[in-house]
């Protein structure tokens, strides 16, 4: 199920900033800035990163090549998130790809222009990140579980 999750999200975050490349045309002058916020560290699930670079190898984004990938880590230190995302608000960043009420709170409040993808959240309506499944207007945009009927 994890992989399914990935690559919807691979193919949104890339839908919302990469325009299809022309066939053997000059590389583009801006290589597009995918944000990646976790509250956690890196070591907790490094095979969610890991599919996340598949999936975007798999669509023909190589890391380093077409596309960067800028990391936050808070470490568990939830303190952090506001100072992470306003890193990569100020690099600027294209999309900040999420997951989780604190880290989705901080990227919220850090911008109503950059697209923010999320993951995996429960109850996005109820939580009050978007008005409605249906609409939900704003910049936050992904795979959500609701809980209630």
């Amino acid at each position: 199920m994890w992989y399914s999750a990935v690559g919807y999200l691979v193919t949104l975050a890339l839908a919302i900033l990469c325009a299809p490349f022309p066939a053997d045309a000059q590389p583009p002058a801006k290589v597009p800035r995918i944000g990646y916020l976790r509250s956690d560290s890196p070591s907790t699930l490094p095979s969610r990163l890991a599919a996340f670079r598949e999936g975007l190898r798999q669509l023909g984004y190589v890391e380093g090549q077409n596309i960067a990938i800028e990391e936050r880590w808070a470490e568990g230190r939830f303190e952090r998130l506001p100072e992470l995302v306003a890193d990569l608000v100020r690099l600027p960043v294209d999309v900040i790809v999420t997951t989780g009420p604190p880290t989705v709170r901080a990227a919220q409040q850090a911008t109503r222009t950059i697209p923010i993808v999320v993951t995996v959240m429960h109850e996005p309506v109820a939580m009050g990140f978007v008005a409605s499944l249906a609409r939900p207007g704003g910049n936050i945009t992904g795979q959500a579980f609701q809980d209630s009927e």
